[in-house]
């Protein structure tokens, strides 16, 4: 049965641009919205294009894109006879976003499933990304058509799932970590973002939003836990600036460390 699933997975790839090399494809997946999910896409593409490593973003957050805000970029993608060409990033990251086609970016994309599939489709087929050692794929929350299509229509190497201390959202990430496993991708580990808050004055650690979950969730599926990143009030404004490219830390080194294997 399984067998038959992954040759029904692969049926469904579509390919990508001719004039596009992607080596290794890595998904950011969360249960919900709001968790930090963009956050963290950004951040690896940035530690990895810092290693030296080609990287990419393909937002395929369609209706509600937060990638060109991270990195500060306002133009609009241009096209060619061959395809559409990605913006990129002053430090040299190739993005695509739905907002760099859009005349006004806070318009918004009321689209149905199918339509929203077949953009995100369109961002890994039509679009020249050239050689790219690594793409970061901001994939929606939720474990809908989306999701599902990038699942399916992309060759993932592996996702990454970002969750947030709450109970509640703990709960969630299960049917993001059971979808995953349904379509045979495999699980590089797991992300804590708002984790903690430490207090500038004295250094103790207080948990905002409560006690964490994610050790639990992270034994029951036999998943590692990759990083627990801390409210960084810093890193928020960074962020809302358009400025995550100069952000400095070292809360994802692990991750970096395993993506770098994957190349080895």
């Amino acid at each position: 049965m399984k067998g038959s699933q992954e040759q029904q997975s692969s049926s469904f790839l579509v390919e990508q641009n001719a004039m596009s090399n992607v080596k290794k494809v890595i998904g950011i997946v969360s249960g919900k919205g709001g968790v930090g999910k963009s956050l963290i896409t950004s951040m690896l593409a940035v530690l990895m294009n810092r290693k030296g490593y080609r990287t990419a973003v393909l937002d395929a957050d369609i209706t509600g894109p937060s990638i060109p805000k991270a990195f500060g970029i306002q133009q609009q993608a241009q096209g060619i006879e061959q395809g559409i060409l990605p913006v990129v990033s002053k430090t040299g990251i190739s993005i695509m976003s739905i907002n760099f086609l859009l005349q006004n970016t806070t318009d918004p994309v009321v689209w149905r499933g199918p339509i929203i599939a077949g953009v995100i489709k369109q961002f890994w087929s039509d679009v020249i990304w050239g050689d790219i050692d690594f793409m970061f794929v901001d994939l929606p929350p939720g474990t809908g058509d989306a999701p599902l299509t990038i699942f399916q229509s992309l060759p993932v190497d592996g996702v990454i799932i970002v969750t947030s201390p709450q109970a509640l959202v703990s709960m969630i990430v299960s049917k993001a970590v059971k979808m995953a496993q349904l379509m045979n991708v495999p699980i590089l580990g797991m992300v804590e973002n708002m984790s903690y808050l430490k207090c500038p004055d004295c250094g103790t650690r207080v948990n905002v939003f409560g006690e964490s979950h994610i050790q639990e969730i992270a034994e029951t599926y036999n998943i590692d836990v990759l990083a627990e990143l801390p409210i960084d009030i810093k890193l928020s404004s960074m962020v809302d600036q358009g400025l995550v490219e100069d952000f400095q830390g070292n809360w994802l080194d692990s991750i970096v460390d395993i993506l770098k294997k994957m190349e080895e």
